[in-house]
Order: structure tokens, then C-alpha cells, then sequence
């Protein structure tokens, strides 16, 4: 399998659930992968399967300083940089009243900053390569409402991948976003929200929640050259959910 031979990725959050699984999907299709998370222990675990295909950096992505350090570990590592998988985010489910103004900054910060620096400092890296592929992990609520905060950010995801797109079009660089609903990682199917989640499932059109995997597939479609002609728009992971 080679629809990413002689790529160079970066995924962030890639230690553990959706983002591990888009680790092992790039390489078993020939990516070479720098793992970034501050998850260190789950980062170095993954990156130990992989051997020399696989780099891990702790990372705090919302620092341009750690930014600029993975780009050119990367750089120095495997090469320039040709893929980006903003996939790190975080979640909180408070109302308007009861969220800090400091939580909420948090969220934005971890959010959408980081989806701007990672953006930023990485283009030039794909400038050298004279190519390259951004995917923006947004969510549903990006396309619809729900926790404030959250929404606020995933929206924002969905603009600025649209705003990147137009752009970096005319330099080779292509920008998507995908918009996962509900995903099977260990955060969903706790004990303590697994019956709920799947009383939830039955309002889905597709009837169950989604694999890592599905949503992986996606992200491997918009890092290929199969999406050449795919800028600025995003892709749905939601078993129709969103369509209703």
C-alpha cells in the first residue's frame, strides 16, 4: 500500500483515539509520521510499533515555539513536510452561564490557535516540497450547534480551512476540513456514557456510531493525490446526522 509513499506528516494529538488511528492508517500506506501529543507516554508507546517510519514530540500546540521545533525536527528528521492533520482538541460541556472566562480561552486556545499556528508555521515547509495537503479536524458542530465553546472553535476550524484554501490554492497547497459526529474512541464508550451513547445511535441515519478507521479513511483520501482537486470545503463523517 503507497497512496502516501514518500510523504512527511505531521498528527497532531496523535497519541491515542482518532488520532492514533490516522498514525497507523498514513503508515501503512508508506507516510513517514511525526506524532505529536502531550500525551508522552502513549506518544512514545505508538511511535515504538512503527520503528524509523515514526517520530514522537511532545508538543503543546498552542506554543508557536513548539511549533517551530516540530517542523524542523521533522524537516531534519524525514525531510519537508508535505501533510498536516490538525487533529488535537478538547471538549467541555458547560452552558454559557457556568463556563470560566479562562476554560473558555482554553478552548479556543487548544481549539483553533493551534490550527492557525500549525497552518503557519508548517506552509513553509511545504513551500520547500512544492507541495502539500492540510486537513483541519473539525467536527459536526461545525456544521451545526452544541457546547458553547466547542462549536464556537469547530466553526472557526471550518472558516479559516476555507480562508487558508483560497490562499495557498495558486501554491500547490491544498486545505480541508472533516467534520467527524459521533466516533468510537475510549472517550465515547466509558461505562459511564456508554448506554447513553448508544440509546443516542438510534437517531443516527446509519443507526450506530462510526470506526476511527472511517474517519481515517477520509483524512487519507484528503492527504493523497486522490482529492488533487479538493481545496476549501468540508467532508462529513457523520452517518447522515447532519443531513437530517
Amino acid at each position: 500500500m503507497d497512496r502516501l509513499a514518500g510523504r512527511v506528516a505531521i498528527i497532531t494529538g496523535g497519541a491515542r483515539g482518532m488520532g492514533a488511528s490516522h498514525v497507523r492508517k498514513f503508515v501503512a500506506e508508506g507516510a513517514k509520521v511525526v506524532i505529536t501529543d502531550i500525551l508522552e507516554g502513549e506518544g512514545r508507546e505508538l511511535a515504538s510499533e512503527f520503528g524509523e517510519n515514526v517520530k514522537f514530540i511532545k508538543h503543546d500546540v498552542t506554543k508557536a515555539a513548539d511549533w517551530k521545533t516540530v517542523v524542523a525536527e521533522a524537516e531534519n528528521t524525514f525531510g519537508p513536510v508535505t501533510v498536516l492533520v490538525n487533529n488535537a482538541g478538547i471538549s467541555m460541556n458547560k452552558s454559557i452561564i457556568d463556563i470560566t472566562e479562562e476554560e473558555y480561552r482554553r478552548i479556543v486556545d487548544i481549539n483553533q490557535v493551534s490550527v492557525f499556528l500549525g497552518m503557519k508555521y508548517v506552509v513553509p515547509s511545504m513551500l520547500k516540497a512544492g507541495t502539500g495537503s492540510i486537513v483541519n479536524i473539525s467536527s459536526i458542530n461545525g456544521l451545526v450547534g452544541g457546547a458553547i465553546g466547542y462549536t464556537d472553535t469547530k466553526f472557526a476550524v471550518r472558516g479559516m480551512t476555507k480562508a487558508a484554501a483560497l490562499q495557498l490554492a495558486a501554491k500547490g497547497i491544498r486545505v480541508n476540513s472533516v467534520h467527524p459526529g459521533v466516533i468510537e474512541t475510549p472517550m465515547i464508550v466509558q461505562e459511564d456514557s456508554k448506554d447513553a451513547i448508544q440509546e443516542f445511535a438510534k437517531y443516527i441515519p446509519n443507526r450506530r456510531i462510526a470506526k476511527p478507521e472511517e474517519v481515517s479513511n477520509v483524512v487519507l483520501f484528503l492527504a493523497s493525490d486522490e482529492s488533487s482537486y479538493c481545496t476549501g470545503s468540508e467532508f462529513a463523517v457523520d452517518g447522515g446526522l447532519t443531513a437530517q
